[in-house]
C-alpha cells in the first residue's frame, strides 16, 4: 500500500517543473465510473487522475521507506475500516491504532459485496457496532445482512443472503462456516429475539 506520503525537496520539485513547463510528466490514469456511485445505471464517465507514488520517477536518487504495519493501517474499503474497527486492531497509549499482538502482523481478510461500498450502508449492517474478528481469518459477506450485537467470526466465514430483503445474523460466534439460510432471519417478521 502507498501511504501517499510524499517528502520533496522543494529545489528538486522547482527544476522539475522548470525542466517540464510547469508540469510533472506523470502517467495518466483512467477509471471508469458513473456519475451516481450509488446508482450502476447512471451515466459511465472517465476519472483522469495520476498516482502520487509515481512522481518519486521524477527525481534522480529518489527512494522508497518501507512503513511496517505497526505504523500504518490502510483503509481502502469498507472492509478494511469493518476490520479496524473489530477487535483485530487496539489503540496504544500514544494514540496508533495497531493489529492485536495475537493478529501476529496479519490482519484479517474482509471481503463485503457492493451492498457495503459506503460507510453509512456498513454502519447500516453494523448498527450494534462491528463483530469479534481478533480470531478471523477471512470473512466474506454477500447480499444483504444486519449484524446482531455480540457476533464474532473465527477462522474463514462466510456469510450468503441470495434474496433482496435484508436478513439477520444473530448473536453467536460462526467458526469456519458458510451461513446461507438459518440462522438467518428476516426480522420484519420476527417478533420474538433469536440467538445462536
Amino acid at each position: 500500500f502507498n501511504t501517499n506520503n510524499l517528502w520533496v525537496d522543494l529545489e528538486a520539485l522547482k527544476a522539475q517543473f522548470a525542466k517540464h513547463g510547469g508540469l510533472l510528466p506523470l502517467p495518466l490514469i483512467k477509471n471508469t465510473k458513473t456519475v451516481n456511485p450509488r446508482d450502476k445505471k447512471s451515466p459511465k464517465v472517465f476519472q483522469l487522475e495520476t498516482a502520487m507514488g509515481s512522481a518519486i520517477s521524477c527525481f534522480p536518487g529518489a527512494t522508497a521507506v518501507c512503513i511496517p504495519r505497526t505504523r500504518f493501517a490502510p483503509v481502502k474499503t469498507c472492509g478494511d475500516l469493518l476490520a479496524l474497527r473489530s477487535d483485530a486492531y487496539v489503540l496504544t497509549p500514544d494514540y496508533r491504532v495497531v493489529l492485536h499482538d495475537s493478529r501476529n502482523g496479519m490482519p484479517p481478510t474482509i471481503k463485503l459485496d457492493d451492498n457495503y461500498k459506503f460507510v453509512d450502508q456498513l454502519d447500516a449492517a453494523f448498527p450494534n457496532g462491528p463483530p469479534s474478528l481478533i480470531k478471523c481469518t477471512k470473512l466474506t459477506v454477500t447480499g444483504k445482512v444486519i449484524f446482531s450485537a455480540g457476533i464474532s467470526f473465527r477462522g474463514v466465514v462466510s456469510i450468503v443472503n441470495t434474496t433482496d430483503t435484508p436478513l439477520t445474523l444473530p448473536t453467536g460466534a460462526y467458526v469456519d462456516t458458510t451461513v446461507d439460510g438459518p440462522p438467518l432471519y428476516d426480522a420484519s417478521r420476527t417478533k420474538g429475539k433469536l440467538e445462536c
